[in-house]
């Protein structure tokens, strides 16, 4: 991959994430990435198919990041599981932390018909399908249903987050994480 295309991507993002979308405009983008509209224009079709791209790579590192993390961390699925807050809480008091990107995405293309309000949608989707890997893997009663509460608990710490550093959200959403998680898992040893 072109070394410019990377630094529209990575511009990009920064911007969207700090700016938001709507109101980061092209100019913007090619004035800090340090190129023209023509050679944005040359990799990416529209600003729309820029923002497609955008989340799409952020979502893929955000999840081989935490992936990465719980294989490399832990041995047993149920440890996976458990653990799955620290990692969370990990990234969401990082420095960096600007939140996920579907999210932002979605509130800011609230119509289900955009193309970017269905791919956030989709990521959506495609983050509790690997919460419910992990609750599978790791022996859950109703994987399906821990991983939706799951996500309700990880995507409302990070709302909070957002809203106010330090909130101290994602600690209280790792204290129901566990209580929720415990449950699952003794009724299935029951």
């Amino acid at each position: 991959m072109s070394v410019l295309r990377e630094k529209i991507l990575h511009v990009a993002s920064d911007l969207f994430q700090t700016r938001g979308i709507n109101s980061t405009g092209v100019d913007t983008i090619v004035a800090v990435a340090g190129t023209t509209k023509m050679t944005l224009y040359k990799y990416f079709r529209s600003k729309e198919d820029l923002i497609l791209e955008v989340l799409q790579k952020g979502h893929s590192d955000f999840t081989e990041w935490l992936s990465h993390n719980l294989s490399k961390n832990t041995k047993k699925p149920s440890e996976r599981l458990q653990k799955l807050f620290d990692f969370i809480e990990e990234w969401v008091t990082a420095p960096d932390f600007r939140g996920m990107a579907f999210l932002k995405a979605s509130a800011e293309f609230p119509n289900e018909e955009n193309p970017v309000h269905r791919l956030s949608a989709e990521q959506s989707r495609q983050f509790r399908q690997f919460l419910a890997e992990l609750a599978a893997d790791a022996g859950a009663r109703d994987p399906d249903s821990l991983a939706l509460q799951l996500s309700i608990l990880i995507e409302g710490a990070i709302q909070a987050e957002q809203i106010k550093r330090g909130s101290g959200a994602v600690k209280y959403a790792k204290k129901a994480a566990k209580i929720l998680i415990e449950n699952s898992l003794e009724k299935q040893a029951a």
